[in-house]
């Protein structure tokens, strides 16, 4: 499915334009002011704003700084605004890039290309996770984990398992969602048993006290849970 942009400008001729420029690749939604592109955005969950500054009523930057309250989504300053400091204050508001009008065809679909690959790529995970005030630290670097200022000797599936769960912290995994990321093929009642079975030796390795566990929650009759804190 494509891609989802909102155009929030209160030029119609600039709406127009845009949408002509970027329909054959994206879907392209409008608005003509800030209010109405605060009421359409969690309806259509657009992939990126577009967005006018000099707007009455609502500047671009407020409206800016109000998604941003509940988004990431990536958002390009399109304005005639074109001093340096237009430009910084509208990366403060939390623009992720600025383009100044009269702006050509191609500069614009270039810049919209860049920042929606930007937001398609994995954001990078750290090679140290560390979790409950560093009470347990995962080192993906060395594939080495550290609970309570001890080393922890896990085997290839444990540590897998651990990781598993610590990237995905405050998510409920199923059995079944666990074992086929961990071992890749179709479970069984048995084979759930065994995810079982490696939970709860992680928990002997990991946890202060297996019996209250800290880092890795049991979710009744749902699965598992690993708590960062």
């Amino acid at each position: 499915m494509p891609e989802k942009i909102l155009v929030i400008d209160d030029d119609e001729n600039t709406r127009l334009l845009i949408r002509r420029l970027l329909s054959q690749d994206y879907l392209v939604y409008t608005a003509a002011n800030g209010p109405e592109g605060l009421t359409l955005f969690p309806q259509i969950a657009p992939d990126l704003v577009i967005l006018d500054i000099m707007m009455p009523g609502m500047d671009g930057r407020e409206v800016c700084r109000r998604l941003r309250r509940t988004s990431t989504v990536p958002i390009l300053f399109l304005t005639a605004l074109d001093t340096e400091k237009d430009i910084v204050d509208g990366l403060i508001a939390g623009g992720d890039d600025y383009l100044v009008k009269p702006f050509g065809p191609e500069e614009l679909r270039a810049r919209v290309f860049a920042l929606l690959r930007r937001a398609r790529m994995p954001a990078p995970q750290p090679e140290i996770l560390r979790f409950g005030n560093g009470d347990l630290i995962i080192n993906r670097a060395e594939q080495k984990v550290f609970a309570y200022g001890k080393e922890v000797p896990l085997s290839p599936i444990e540590y897998n398992l651990l990781l598993f769960m610590a990237q995905r912290a405050g998510e409920i995994l199923s059995p079944r969602t666990l074992y086929r990321a961990i071992w890749g093929s179709t479970e069984s009642d048995t084979s759930l048993q065994v995810v079982k079975w490696y939970i709860w030796h992680l928990r002997k390795k990991i946890e202060a006290d297996p019996r209250k566990a800290r880092f890795i929650i049991t979710e009744w009759g749902k699965g598992y849970r690993f708590s960062p804190f």
